[in-house]
């Protein structure tokens, strides 16, 4: 290749990334990612991307919940960008299992903050919490293979999203750093014989599985 196709080859390259929205070329995998906040979560090393080179679009927020604005996020990407796949990534031992909404709003109380009309969008004053509502808008959770569940239930039935959308949730191990699929704790299935659900000492199956 000459010089000159070189470097209208590497300009082109430069041009389709600059102007991808105008062009219309969505990101690379065709991919919406909604992720926990926390540090200890990687999403391109758990999903095998590069988002920062293009691979999807990343939204974060505290325990990659679908939210107001992740619904808001979701429909532009899978509308109008292209996106055609959803992935929910939660993790183990998220804060947001470490409280509840109450004691977390009890704790503001105490450090002087006025919590009822609290707004939820400075450029939307006309959307505010109403009184006692703060605990559920914090949306602390118990479970988070439910949590995740949830998540993807909530984007699957969204009138915003459109149906061909394939949508799944993981759950980042940090203790090992590992993803399987929420509800699938293999840990929980290992270590005794009532887990491994074995009946049959000697049997073919139960034994050639091992």
């Amino acid at each position: 290749m000459s010089i000159a196709n070189q470097l209208e080859s590497n300009f082109s390259a430069q041009r389709s990334w600059s102007l991808r929205r105008q062009l219309g070329i969505p990101n690379n995998k065709k991919l919406w990612v909604c992720a926990c906040m926390d540090e200890r979560l990687p999403v391109d090393e758990a999903l095998g991307i590069h988002s920062d080179d293009g691979d999807a679009h990343v939204f974060r927020n505290a325990g990659g919940l679908i939210t107001d604005d992740a619904i808001r996020s979701a429909m532009l990407t899978c509308q109008f960008f292209g996106t055609e796949e959803i992935v929910v990534l939660n993790h183990t031992e998220c804060g947001m299992m470490s409280s509840t909404g109450e004691e977390l709003v009890a704790i503001l109380e105490e450090r002087g903050i006025g919590l009822d009309g609290a707004g939820i969008d400075p450029t939307l004053p006309e959307l505010e919490l109403p009184a006692g509502a703060l605990a559920r808008w914090i949306r602390t959770f118990d479970d988070v293979d439910e949590i995740c569940r949830q998540q993807v239930a909530h984007l699957r039935n969204h009138p915003l999203i459109p149906s061909h959308v394939k949508i799944s949730g993981w759950v980042w191990e940090v203790e090992n750093r590992r993803l399987r699929p929420a509800g699938e704790r293999l840990s929980q299935r290992v270590n005794t014989k009532e887990e491994m659900g074995t009946t049959h000492v000697g049997h073919h199956e139960t034994l050639g599985a091992a």
